[in-house]
């Protein structure tokens, strides 16, 4: 099994019931903006993940973040401007104790290259999804979702199980490094090509990758090996996979799944082209940009020539939300978008339902409250299959990095019932302290990204933004404790809109209220959402949940 590792000691992650801000919702804020950057890529430059991805805008923008949670009465509302607070208002006890707007750009200004200004000026900062809302709970926020996807081609394609299948993916940073454990965890063979050695070393380190091999002869006759047993393997190899994925077809090699997951998204300070050392991208960041962007879409373009090909030969291929397939578009690869998206794929079914990558972290550092809210989730949802075998499958596989964590996929109702049960654990003392319970943005009611979770949409509302700018709204007025709009940056600018939440469970009574309006409201408007669009399955759960939806 993985062990559990803090990444980077000298961020030391928070924990124990000693209050340094005056109450257990600013508290906790405090505690999940230290934890991103305990367990985040570079965090002495604040990078959480992503290659840009930040907790906070600058040093002092941070420490000012830290004194004002610090400080701040109940009845005030801190105000934060892409990483940076910008004021402290009066509000009530009732209200949001953070509201943040992280990378939003007026729309014909939202390119790569105004972003890339703006941020060099010090003026806007991307978080992420995750990263600037301070819920980043390290590789496992990923894991469940690739594991699932996994999972449901396995179902499609494969009878239901990957035992003897081969994954080829590439990308092992902040998200793709969660690929290889949960592509061994669905019992496949999983080849995982990383460009940056320590990325690699870090995930072996950890038992993410159980083997680094030394070239791609010993990759593939590793692989080929493990096949040939139905073994679960997952195997690290050194390489620029523009270089690797051709290769791999030219030999005639021909993978069950492909994917990829590398930083394409950004590529300044993301991808690596082929032909480049890191030495040289690091210089060039700085003085010819233009180069790295060019030299980038080329290699992306041969990159996904090859995934086509795998395509082609029968292997299962998707994007895995990296704009990968756009940046090829745009590097004149006509065909890109042969490859489809994973959520539009496999996932909106679940989404239409808004079962989505739910999530909650111990504050009081002590693994044992993840193990009994564990125990609780397989007694609340006995008949979930989805959530119980991953619950099983966590525990046995999944190592925490910085606050116990836990995530599992569930739908409208479902997530408030638990919070609310584990709310009344805390209240009674079965917990050693209060827990904090979140969401990925990639969720029902929480994204617009015409590329990525609302590709082809149904009714061709694709890149309507209200929907994630209303869930906003709706968690503000539901009494959440933090909540936040984001839009894309670097490479990602002008494709999305999300919207987070986060609400903690300190045991009171107004903490149930929060916990079960918010959670409600947030799922309910993500299944009205689809019933918009008109999708069978959302229009169902409306009926059998009993879900507010006005159809016009």
């Amino acid at each position: 099994m993985p062990k559990d590792n803090p990444r980077h000691p000298a961020f030391p992650i928070p924990s124990g019931p000693t209050l340094r801000a005056k109450g257990w919702r600013q508290e906790a804020l405090l505690r999940l903006m230290e934890n991103v950057l305990a367990v985040g890529e570079d965090p002495e430059n604040l990078v959480v993940y992503a290659a840009l991805g930040k907790a906070a805008r600058n040093k002092a923008a941070h420490d000012a973040i830290r004194q004002a949670l610090i400080n701040m009465d109940d009845d005030q509302t801190l105000i934060i401007q892409s990483g940076k607070p910008v004021g402290l208002m009066k509000t009530s006890p009732e209200a949001p104790i953070v509201i943040m707007a992280n990378c939003n750009i007026v729309g014909q200004w939202a390119r790569a290259e105004n972003f890339y200004e703006m941020e060099r000026k010090g003026l806007i900062c991307w978080g992420g999804l995750t990263a600037g809302a301070w819920q980043y709970i390290g590789s496992q926020g990923v894991i469940q979702g690739t594991y699932e996807i996994f999972m449901r081609i396995a179902e499609r394609r494969f009878a239901g199980s990957l035992a003897g299948r081969f994954i080829l993916t590439a990308g092992l940073g902040g998200m793709g490094g969660a690929q290889p454990l949960a592509g061994r965890m669905a019992g496949a063979a999983i080849l995982c090509v990383e460009v940056d050695p320590a990325r690699a070393v870090a995930r072996r380190e950890i038992g993410y990758l159980d083997e680094i091999a030394p070239d791609l002869d010993a990759a593939l006759a590793r692989i080929e090996k493990a096949c040939s047993e139905g073994q679960a393997v997952s195997v690290g190899l050194v390489g620029n996979a523009a270089e690797v994925y051709p290769e791999i077809a030219r030999r005639g090699v021909s993978p069950d799944i492909v994917t990829d997951q590398t930083s394409a998204h950004d590529l300044v300070y993301g991808y690596i082209p082929e032909g480049y050392d890191l030495d040289r991208v690091r210089r060039l960041r700085a003085q010819n940009p233009d180069e790295l962007i060019a030299a980038g879409r080329a290699s992306i373009a041969r990159h996904v020539r090859a995934m086509l090909d795998f395509q082609k030969s029968g292997a299962e291929v998707f994007d895995n939300g990296n704009l990968i397939r756009t940046q090829a578009q745009i590097g004149g690869v006509e065909n890109a978008f042969d490859i489809p998206v994973f959520t539009e794929a496999y996932l909106r079914p679940l989404f239409c339902r808004a079962i989505g990558p739910f999530r909650w972290m111990a504050l009081s550092g002590e693994a044992s409250d993840i193990g009994k809210i564990d125990d609780l989730v397989l007694e609340m949802f006995p008949d979930n299959r989805i959530v119980t075998n991953w619950i099983r499958l966590a525990r046995e596989n999944v190592p925490f990095e910085g606050l116990p964590a836990r995530i599992a996929w569930l739908g409208h109702g479902e997530r408030s019932a638990l919070a609310r049960a584990v709310n009344q654990m805390v209240a009674t003392g079965a917990l050693q302290g209060p827990v904090a319970f979140s969401r990925d943005h990639l969720d029902s009611a929480g994204m617009a990204h015409p590329n990525i979770m609302t590709e082809n949409m149904r009714d061709g509302s694709d890149a309507i933004a209200d929907w994630p700018l209303l869930d906003a709204m709706l968690l503000c007025a539901s009494r959440a404790d933090l909540v936040t709009v984001h839009s894309g940056g670097g490479g990602y600018a002008g494709y999305m809109t999300s919207a987070g939440v986060t609400i903690v469970a300190d045991g009171t009574e107004a903490a149930d209220r929060r916990l079960e309006i918010a959670l409600d409201n947030d799922t309910g408007l993500g299944v009205i959402r689809y019933a918009d669009a008109g999708y069978p399955d959302a229009l169902d759960e409306v009926s059998r949940k009993k879900i507010n939806h006005i159809p016009v």
